[in-house]
């Protein structure tokens, strides 16, 4: 039907050109940005879902941070442990060669000194090994209490549920307790003191250092089994963060292979579109010339 007032034929290719251009613009979006999901409207479901995996991906990376900062801690104080463990042998040679009937007791007097000189290093540095400022060794009684002699909890995960921890406390009031039994100079308030002064003390001080070393290496034992742990939950966040990360991406990114030919052909029926406007020109032609 011939008709001025509706041209279905222009409405027709209207439609297709409004379609085609919405397409069009769709694609030259996603090509600039380099997603596939520019908002809500594009892909709610798949939006929801890269939103979720992007908060877990956020956590795991400050988890992973979380686990180095905490195995420098652990190492920072492994470290002070390994110089207390070196004077406390250097302590039982000394007690050990008092002992000896072949010192004398001028040779005692000296070994005494040198003696008292590490316990109150010993007590420098429990009272002093500090990491970001906080005490790590002390427990509070023969110093000031540090992280290790309480509970430390590590967050090793995005989740609440995702924590590890570390139980020192016990081992630390053990150390404090043999590390006092050795010296009396493990105090704020150090003074000479006679542990190795005569044969029969030396020998039994013997015995309490090696008390005192075994309670370090105790102690460093757990630190190095936490610091390989954390590790492991490391390299274990890494791998999840990679994944997760490449889901998202599969969700997210644009495939710019079908996207551009998707322009191409949202270009292409836009033409078309556009020509075919243009030819509904001769209708109104065809009209007047049965006018004529």
């Amino acid at each position: 039907m011939l008709s001025l007032h509706t041209n279905i034929a222009a409405l027709y290719a209207q439609s297709a050109a409004n379609l085609a251009q919405a397409q069009l613009s769709t694609s030259m979006l996603r090509l600039s940005t380099g997603f596939r999901i520019n908002s809500a409207m594009d892909d709610a479901a798949g939006l929801q879902i890269a939103t979720r995996l992007r908060a877990q991906v956020s956590g795991m990376t400050v988890a992973m941070r979380n686990s180095q900062n905490s195995t420098s801690m652990l190492q920072t104080a492994e470290g002070a442990f390994g110089e207390v463990s070196n004077m406390l042998i250097r302590m039982k040679d000394l007690a050990t060669q008092a002992a000896d009937a072949s010192s004398s007791q001028a040779d005692r007097g000296a070994m005494q000194s040198e003696y008292d000189a590490l316990g109150a290093e010993l007590y420098n540095i429990v009272t002093n090994t500090t990491y970001g400022g906080d005490l790590l060794l002390g427990n509070g009684s023969g110093a000031a209490k540090g992280k290790l002699s309480a509970v430390m909890t590590f967050q090793i995960g995005a989740s609440s549920s995702e924590t590890m921890q570390l139980d020192l406390a016990g081992d630390m009031a053990g150390l404090d307790t043999a590390l006092k039994a050795v010296t009396a100079n493990f105090a704020a308030t150090g003074s000479a003191g006679s542990e190795i002064s005569s044969g029969s003390g030396a020998n039994a001080t013997i015995a309490l250092l090696a008390a005192a070393i075994d309670r370090v290496g105790g102690v460093r034992s757990a630190l190095g089994a936490t610091g390989n742990r954390l590790g492991h939950v490391y390299n274990n966040l890494s791998n999840m963060v990679v994944n997760t990360r490449a889901a998202m991406g599969r969700i997210m990114d644009v495939d710019y292979a079908a996207e551009s030919a998707n322009m191409a052909s949202a270009q292409m029926r836009l033409q078309a579109s556009v020509a075919m406007i243009r030819q509904n020109r001769n209708m109104a032609q065809l009209i007047l010339s049965l006018l004529q």
